[in-house]
């Protein structure tokens, strides 16, 4: 067992990531978020696919997230940003 009271950082380490869970006042910890890319057929062609190629999984580091309302930092010469939306249940 480590004594986390004990435990000296050389940096202060990340705030633990985590989501509201509807309807509660509970949060949900969230460590990795796992994602499909090409499985919606009409963005695929939206983004010059020809829908032959089937879908892959990539994964987003928990720090990715922003929770509703929340804003998301870009660099400020984006052109083209494209909105995303994962969904997130237990």
């Amino acid at each position: 067992v480590i004594d986390k009271d004990a435990m000296r950082y050389a940096f202060p380490p990340a705030t633990p990531v985590s989501l509201p869970v509807a309807g509660t006042d509970a949060a949900f910890p969230v460590r990795r978020v796992y994602c499909v890319g090409k499985n919606y057929a009409l963005h695929v062609k939206e983004m010059g696919g020809d829908g032959r190629q089937p879908p892959f999984f990539f994964g987003k580091p928990a720090d990715a997230l922003v929770p509703g309302g929340g804003d998301v930092a870009y660099p400020p010469q984006t052109v083209n940003l494209q909105h995303e939306v994962e969904l997130v249940w237990p």
